[in-house]
């Protein structure tokens, strides 16, 4: 019994980790949209001095972009849009910069709408200090902006859409 609970358990977590999205269907086919953290980025990252430590800047809230049924009709194979998150202090998305210029109006739309909408736990950088019997405390925090970099895939094939993610690590 305790097995097949464990079974169960299993199972339910990774369903909850797998996600699809359905599109409207056409005779053309059916999109999906996915998204990657960008490779090697350039970006500049927080320089932490002794004592301190930085935790949050986690994704808590997101969704992938919808793909654009106005682009099912043509149905490119792969479309590619490069992009830079800038998220405030507070962690709401304050900004989404294209890398570079977009090859289709249509994805990049998708793109800003989707992330506009994403929630992270804010970036909290701590200060932390032994008192004179060695045991440690925080003396102060801030909460800063961070940027990351992702990559968004729109595939457009017979079938049903689908939608891998990855979380992003802060720069």
């Amino acid at each position: 019994m305790i097995r097949a609970i464990t079974l169960l358990a299993a199972a339910l977590l990774l369903t909850g980790c797998a996600h699809t999205a359905r599109t409207p269907s056409t005779s053309a086919g059916v999109g999906s949209a996915s998204y990657r953290t960008a490779a090697d980025t350039g970006l500049a990252h927080y320089q932490l001095a002794l004592g301190q430590v930085a935790v949050g800047a986690a994704l808590q809230s997101h969704a992938a972009p919808f793909y654009p049924v106005s682009m099912l009709a043509a149905c490119p194979a792969l479309s590619e849009v490069p992009a830079r998150v800038i998220v405030a202090a507070d962690g709401r998305v304050s900004e989404v910069r294209m890398a570079q210029p977009p090859a289709n109006q249509a994805f990049v739309d998708a793109v800003r709408q989707a992330v506009q909408r994403w929630r992270y736990t804010p970036l909290t950088i701590s200060r932390w200090a032994a008192d004179a019997d060695g045991n440690s405390h925080e003396v102060d925090s801030e909460t800063r902006p961070f940027t990351l970099a992702y990559v968004f895939e729109f595939r457009c094939r017979a079938g049903h859409a689908t939608v891998a993610t990855e979380v992003a690590k802060p720069r």
